[in-house]
């Protein structure tokens, strides 16, 4: 879970990180990384342990925390749309905005597939999902909550995957995986309540 933070250190966190994402591909995500950044949004080098706390972790999940904060904004209104539809349009706004930094987007991944990171790809994996979800207009509390969000981390990580892969020039291929991606499950969603529908009957 990212820390709380006032607005205005929000606002310095997330110049940092839009500091830092052009010099990642060269730079990687390091400490001099986080450093630079601080430097070019104008703030103090050792704020890097208030506004970063974990390091390098910290900033790559500042980072998704950021692109899901902006998600709704650049996919504009879903709500007319039905669900799946949705659901497809924010997460095609999700890689759009991550798109111009698709080199630290690998790199990001790949720190975050290391072992003691696990914990951190956890964590962006459901603030993601959670974030799609809410824009999506889903309020629900009760157990579907927890399945939605679940479910949607696995086909929105394995969306990512692909695309990170993918050497196209846009989100095309990618957007066919995840179309394929939500079929199956309302497959399966179809399947699951068709025995239920048979008992009733």
């Amino acid at each position: 879970m990212m820390e709380a933070l006032s607005a205005t250190d929000r606002a310095g966190r997330d110049a940092t990180i839009r500091a830092m994402l052009p010099l990642v591909p060269q730079g990687g995500w390091t400490a001099r990384t986080i450093a630079a950044g601080l430097h070019t949004a104008g703030l103090p080098e050792d704020e890097a342990s208030f506004l970063f706390p974990r390091g390098v972790t910290s900033a790559i999940e500042a980072w998704a925390d950021l692109t899901d904060r902006a998600m709704a904004g650049e996919a504009g209104d879903v709500l007319s749309l039905r669900v799946p539809a949705r659901i497809r349009t924010l997460v095609a706004a999700r890689l759009r905005l991550v798109a111009p930094h698709k080199d630290a987007a690998r790199r990001a991944l790949a720190l975050l597939a290391l072992p003691w990171n696990a914990a951190a790809g956890l964590r962006i994996a459901a603030h993601t999902a959670d974030a799609i979800w809410l824009a999506a207009g889903d309020t629900s509390d009760d157990l579907s909550r927890y399945t939605r969000r679940a479910t949607l981390a696995a086909i929105h990580g394995a969306t990512l995957a692909f695309w990170l892969r993918d050497d196209s020039e846009d989100t095309g291929p990618a957007l066919d995986f995840l179309d394929r991606r939500l079929a199956g499950l309302a497959r399966f969603q179809r399947c699951r309540k068709a025995p239920a529908r048979a008992k009733v009957a």
